[in-house]
């Protein structure tokens, strides 16, 4: 018997679970439950025990657990993996996708040492603060189309939270997720092609959110750029309720994918800040400035610039000019 299978079995219970019946289920004395429940609450698990009735779990620190997650997504979610602590959520899917890892597997942390952004950038994950979660998908089409998922990430990302916290996020192109102009949410897509057949083999989407991380939680240089769902509300979601709400939309989101491209496409203009605004496209060949007009039909921003010549972008950096803070 696991602390893991003892707690799912009193998760999935409303009421009280005699410890017969629980010793019955998991195969074990009576004398192990009650050993388990006692290590459950040394770790802070709230459980309630009456005489003729057994244990009650009635709260418990919020930590990410394979047993809180189950039945999330059927699909995305159908496995969940919950680490302590790992360098990324992503590397870690990569080298699962690698090992023959199947499809939906979901990856979280409860901190990363070396969580990235786009171009390279660190991305802060303290310890307890923020949801920090992967997924490994494998849809089946062209490399060049996989490449588009990362908007409908986006827009997942924004309906978990909206739909959770009633905050409406927005984007800005192509992948951060603000609240009130900070930065709230980063979201990293990596994929892998087969060299000789050029077939995709994985994609692998990670989503960073902070959660209830305050100012001084961030370094000073981050703290004028980001902002947590605790910055905005009383009380924020707990990271559990968060994550099932995310590995619930992005399980819905690649269902619809492609086919709902249409409905996906209006949400992400809909919730996209960059276009009406000038802005700074900063590619390998350097930086050029320019003004968003739109985001076209293939999820591309379109930049008319300086120089006269009009472009629709499918990848760079683009900073929004006079934005404030966070560009």
């Amino acid at each position: 018997m696991t602390k893991e299978e003892l707690l799912y079995l009193l998760d999935q219970t409303e009421g009280y679970l005699s410890g017969e019946e629980l010793s019955r289920r998991l195969g074990v004395t009576r004398a192990a439950v009650w050993k388990g429940m006692e290590a459950l609450r040394k770790e802070g698990w709230v459980i309630e025990s009456a005489p003729n009735r057994g244990y009650r779990l009635c709260a418990g620190p919020d930590r990410l657990r394979e047993g809180a997650l189950t039945g999330a997504g059927k699909g995305v979610g159908a496995t969940v993996e919950c680490l302590d602590t790992v360098e990324s959520t992503n590397n870690v899917c990569k080298e699962r996708a690698a090992q023959g890892a199947p499809h939906g597997l979901v990856v979280t942390a409860e901190e990363q040492t070396g969580g990235r952004g786009r171009r390279g950038r660190s991305f802060q994950s303290p310890r307890g603060k923020g949801l920090y979660l992967s997924a490994l998908l494998r849809p089946p089409v062209e490399p060049a189309r996989a490449v588009g998922l990362t908007p409908w990430v986006a827009v997942a990302a924004c309906r978990a939270i909206e739909g959770l916290t009633g905050l409406r996020p927005a984007i800005k192109w192509t992948n951060d997720i603000l609240l009130e102009g900070k930065k709230l949410c980063g979201i990293l897509t990596e994929m892998e092609v087969e060299a000789e057949s050029g077939l995709l083999r994985y994609v692998v989407t990670g989503i960073g959110i902070n959660v209830s991380q305050t100012e001084e939680d961030f370094l000073p240089e981050v703290a004028v750029l980001a902002t947590s769902l605790a910055q905005h509300m009383e009380t924020p979601p707990t990271r559990v309720a968060l994550a099932r709400a995310l590995i619930g939309e992005l399980d819905r989101m690649y269902r619809d994918f492609p086919e709902e491209g249409a409905r996906y496409l209006a949400e992400y203009r809909a919730r996209c800040v960059t276009p009406g605004h000038e802005v700074e496209v900063i590619t390998p060949g350097g930086t050029r400035r320019g003004f968003a007009r739109e985001v076209d039909e293939d999820f591309r921003l379109v930049v008319a610039f300086e120089d006269g010549g009009i472009e629709a972008l499918s990848s760079g950096e683009v900073t929004i000019r006079g934005a404030g803070a966070y560009g």
